[in-house]
C-alpha cells in the first residue's frame, strides 16, 4: 500500500512540474468537479489527485483493447490535433484529426468508414451529432 501511494505521489510531482495543474482563466461547467481552486490572477487550478484517477482509469480501459488499431481517437479542434497524432503514432491508434464527416462509424458505403471499439475524443461538444450513444468520463 505504501509503495502505491509514493508511486501517486511521484505521478503528482511528475504532472506538478509539468504546470498541468494550472488551468485557464475560463472554467466550463463540465470541469467544475475537477476544479481545486481559483488563484488571484483568476487562473484555476486542476485537482490532480482526481485527474490521475481518470488518467488511470482510462489507462486500464484502453489496455483492454487486445488491437490497437480498433482504438480511434478524434479531435474537433487544432488544440487537439498534436496529441492525437503522437498517441496514434506511439500506440498504433487510428487518428482522426482533419474534418470530421457525419456517417464515418455509422455509413459503412464511406470511404473512410471505421468501426472502432474505443473512441477517444479530446472534446466531445465538437462531434456533430446529439452524442446520445457516447459515455463520457
Amino acid at each position: 500500500m505504501s509503495r502505491e501511494v509514493n508511486s501517486e505521489q511521484t505521478d503528482v510531482r511528475m504532472l506538478l512540474s509539468c504546470r498541468v495543474h494550472i488551468g485557464n482563466k475560463n472554467a466550463n461547467p463540465r470541469m467544475t468537479p475537477y476544479i481545486a481552486t481559483r488563484q488571484k490572477t483568476d487562473e484555476y487550478i486542476i485537482n490532480l489527485r482526481m485527474t490521475l484517477e481518470k488518467i488511470k482509469f482510462a489507462a486500464r480501459i484502453i489496455a483492454g483493447i487486445e488491437n490497437p488499431a480498433d482504438v480511434c481517437v478524434v479531435s474537433g479542434r487544432v488544440y487537439g490535433q498534436r496529441a492525437i497524432l503522437k498517441y496514434a503514432k506511439y500506440t498504433g491508434a487510428t487518428a482522426m484529426s482533419t474534418k470530421f464527416t457525419p456517417g464515418t462509424f455509422t455509413n459503412q458505403i464511406q470511404k473512410r468508414y471505421v468501426e472502432p471499439r474505443l473512441l477517444i475524443v479530446t472534446d466531445p461538444v465538437t462531434i456533430p451529432g446529439n452524442n446520445k450513444g457516447m459515455t463520457i468520463l
